[in-house]
């Protein structure tokens, strides 16, 4: 079996997070560059059932600038065995639409049996990709998963809802995404390290996906028009208990039209 991760590199969550104000894209500058941990989630689940399954491949995908390079590096010291880098310079501020039919394409050079994603970014949050590279690749799609099962024809999964759980099904190939109630990746030990530097890591433009200027003309990039920084937080209502507080607290909720 064939399993393709869809992988994303973003800007340390533990870090502050900023958009250039002159363009309004993403400084990725600001912070240090990591693995999203929802898509490590995901190669987890791949590699589980690697670790059971002897003949499974397992492939990296992603998009994004030079940088993404090391986070694919890291993801083959885990223990894919390749890595898929789309590199372009068009691409830069991509929106959904585009990102996905980018992926789409290369998930359609490289092959797959099965698309495994993280729901949704740390930085983008749009939580729609594997839905929308799963339509553009006319497969049928298992998203927000809490579990995954693999077996050789199939894939199944309990999804989350408002008022409980449902388990869900389909046959491969397919696409799935998880949540984070999946298990943390694991870490890579110094064998997996020294082996990465050497297991193949191809980097593809959109030309050489068969997407060129005439695919890509209906846009795609999204437009800021204006950037501000975020306020400073300021110091909140202190309430001392001197026999009141009780009343002072209902009042300032009240206030705020919070009661």
């Amino acid at each position: 079996m064939k399993i393709v991760v869809l992988i994303k590199q973003v800007p340390d969550t533990y870090e502050e997070r900023r958009l250039d104000p002159a363009t309004g894209i993403l400084d990725r500058a600001a912070s240090d560059p990591i693995i999203d941990e929802i898509g490590e989630r995901a190669l987890e689940v791949a590699l589980r059932y690697k670790d059971a399954h002897k003949g499974t491949e397992v492939v990296l995908v992603s998009m994004g600038p030079s940088s993404v390079t090391a986070a694919l590096r890291k993801g083959l010291s885990l223990g894919a065995d390749a890595a898929v880098h789309v590199l372009d310079d068009s691409l830069a501020g991509a929106d959904l639409a585009r990102t996905a039919s980018v992926l789409a394409a290369a998930l359609t050079k490289s092959g797959y049996d099965l698309v495994i994603a993280g729901n949704e970014s740390t930085d983008g949050r749009g939580g729609v990709i594997p839905a929308m590279v799963a339509e553009h690749l006319g497969l049928p799609h298992l998203t927000f998963l809490d579990s995954v099962e693999i077996s050789e024809s199939q894939v199944s999964g309990e999804r989350g809802t408002d008022s409980g759980s449902i388990q869900v099904h389909t046959g491969l190939p397919a696409v799935v995404s998880v949540t984070e109630r999946t298990p943390e990746v694991r870490f890579p030990n110094f064998k997996g390290i020294l082996s990465a530097k050497k297991k193949p890591l191809t980097v593809l433009t959109v030309g050489e996906l068969g997407l060129g200027a005439d695919a890509l003309s209906g846009g795609g990039r999204s437009v800021v028009l204006s950037t501000a920084e975020r306020p400073s937080r300021t110091a909140g209502t202190k309430v001392v208990d001197e026999g009141n507080a009780g009343v002072e607290l209902a009042e300032f909720l009240a206030a705020g039209h919070l009661i």
